[in-house]
């Protein structure tokens, strides 16, 4: 963490200097107001409570000025720490593979974003405003206390062992709640992010009752684990206050007696050790609240630190020079399994190759590992055995981006964003011309739609893609992989939700404006993929057979028994 405050450090050191002449000021007022009672108001010098009153007036004025440049210096330097911060814990968040992100969890790492920054950003601010003051405030008031009667600073020496012992204890005890009090807010993130985005299914079951009481139950224990956090720290301020009280009544009694007896100190000195020692005691009090922000922002960091952290399992390759022949595919004695789960293989010595420009379908039962082999190429996932090859060169020695520029995929669910339906297609190519966005939504048979729609390209889209139909989100999403410049476009059963006319239609448009391009088709339907170049059937994670729809009917007893369940259905298969 110490790296993105180094970048503040001027402001870092402003900001105590600043405070430390605030707390000077502070510390200068109940000498001053000695003097008043002990040479203005007992001596009835008049012009002397003039003369000082104006220079404490003027003292509070300045320790104000002081004060707001040492809160401007100090907020400057914990926001733009937060905001670094946020920004490059955002960063690894977009940069975790998949396999980091399942492990961590979504809600998780939405927590660790907002909250456990923002815990530690108040950390920042509490060390350089809180923390300064209270020790400038703790070591000023002992030498100011000193000079007002050492019997004073001794009364102040017998409270402080036992406010540190008080303070030590109770931190101890809250210290380690601090932590499960965030996993707590991790588990109501989770919920919540869940709930809402499967709102439509939840209400489709009538399964808000039971949403509800899981809320419940998971806001009943972080308010369960927060009241245990806070019922310890309720006790701390009174039992710091009681030392107080005894140590102020002490001060009058040691005051009054040395008063009464002639001795040195005078009723002046005695108002201004009570607020010394209120200064000196209360600042300790302070301090405590400033150690419990540090345990629960420690607790926030090592979360923090622990996404920072994690190591790179996608890593980038050496490879700079372009590869001859582009858009070719190959698949050589591939095994993969997912991570945790090493020990049941999805795919099991997978060999096939796609030439630069064929179109080749995928098609197999559900659980035959249809997705997870095409996860392969982009590398979303890293094989476990054998290779991945993309025009020749193995997927592991591109950069991440070179390898993904080749590529466009379109997953099973349509991911549209809150803004227009022409902000979510050229979200794939942010220079693209209208002309270009136009044409990519009339391959994806997509223009039609959009057109009669009352802002047409315009039109906002709600959260998650929710105004649209199922089919309308699919061929946006088309259109967006189209726009993108590629050689090998992924489509993974991405044409569920359209009907078999408009499928057929989408995948000549494919053909004919982009024949160049290597598609890699995953579907359930035999209608969507008879004419494709091959056609891949998978088995249980193996390859069953490949070869032409023709071929395939003569020789796959497994695509057979799709094909004939599917023409019993009333499936167009021919």
């Amino acid at each position: 963490m110490l790296k993105y405050i180094k970048k503040y450090w001027v402001l870092c050191l402003l900001a105590p200097l600043f405070m430390v002449g605030e707390v000077a000021m502070d510390l200068i007022q109940p000498d001053m107001m000695a003097d008043i009672v002990d040479k203005g108001v007992l001596l009835g010098d008049f012009s002397l409570i003039v003369t000082v009153g104006i220079r404490m007036i003027l003292t509070v004025i300045i320790g104000g000025i002081f004060g707001v440049l040492c809160g401007v210096f100090a907020n400057l330097a914990a926001q733009s720490f937060g905001n670094d911060l946020r920004k490059d814990l955002f960063s690894k968040i977009m940069n975790l593979s998949f396999e980091q992100t399942d492990k961590i969890s979504t809600g998780s790492l939405v927590t660790r974003l907002t909250n456990d920054v923002t815990q530690v950003q108040n950390m920042v601010m509490m060390l350089i405003r809180g923390f300064v003051r209270n020790t400038v405030m703790f070591i000023g008031g002992i030498f100011m206390l000193y000079r007002q009667s050492p019997k004073f600073a001794l009364v102040a020496a017998c409270g402080l062992p036992f406010v540190a012992v008080g303070v030590t204890f109770f931190l101890k005890k809250t210290a380690p709640l601090f932590a499960i009090v965030q996993k707590k807010l991790d588990g109501i993130n989770h919920i919540m992010q869940e709930t809402v985005a499967g709102a439509r299914v939840v209400k489709a079951y009538v399964k808000e009752e039971y949403e509800l009481g899981r809320f419940d139950g998971a806001n009943d224990e972080l308010c369960t684990e927060n009241l245990r956090v806070q019922t310890l720290l309720a006790f701390m301020g009174p039992c710091m206050n009681i030392v107080l009280n005894l140590c102020v009544v002490a001060v009058i009694i040691v005051g009054g007696y040395t008063v009464r007896t002639g001795g040195s100190i005078t009723p002046g000195n005695t108002m201004a050790a009570i607020t010394y020692l209120a200064q000196i005691l209360h600042g300790i009090t302070f301090m405590a609240n400033i150690f419990q922000t540090f345990s629960r922002a420690k607790a926030s960091a090592d979360r923090i630190n622990e996404v920072l952290r994690c190591p790179d399992i996608i890593t980038d390759g050496d490879m700079r020079e372009e590869p001859s022949h582009r858009g070719s595919i190959e698949f050589r004695n591939v095994s993969f399994a997912y991570p945790g789960s090493e020990d049941h293989s999805v795919l099991e010595n997978i060999s096939f190759s796609v030439n630069p420009g064929e179109t080749l379908a995928i098609i197999g039962a559900t659980g035959s590992g249809k997705s997870s082999l095409v996860h392969l190429i982009p590398r979303f996932y890293d094989v476990t055995g054998g290779e991945v090859l993309v025009d020749g060169v193995n997927v592991k020695d591109y950069t991440l981006e070179a390898l993904r520029d080749k590529i466009a995929i379109v997953l099973q669910k349509a991911e549209l964003y809150s803004r227009s339906i022409e902000e979510n297609i050229r979200w794939s190519k942010s220079d693209a011309e209208p002309e270009e966005i136009k044409k990519a939504a009339q391959i994806a048979h997509a223009d039609d739609f959009i057109c009669g729609k009352s802002y047409g390209y315009y039109t906002p889209v709600s959260e998650g893609g929710h105004s649209l139909s199922g089919g309308q989100k699919q061929r946006i999403s088309i259109a967006r992989a189209i726009l993108k410049e590629h050689e090998i476009l992924i489509m993974d059963d991405s044409t569920s939700a359209l009907d078999l006319k408009t499928e057929a239609s989408l995948y000549k448009s494919l053909s004919e404006e982009h024949p160049d391009v290597t598609k890699i088709i995953i579907a359930q339907r035999i209608s969507s993929i008879r004419k494709a170049d091959r056609i891949l059937v998978l088995d249980n994670g193996t390859v069953s057979a490949i070869g032409t729809h023709t071929e395939l009917l003569e020789q796959s007893e497994i695509y057979r028994d799709i094909y004939n369940s599917q023409l019993k259905e009333g499936g167009n298969t021919k």
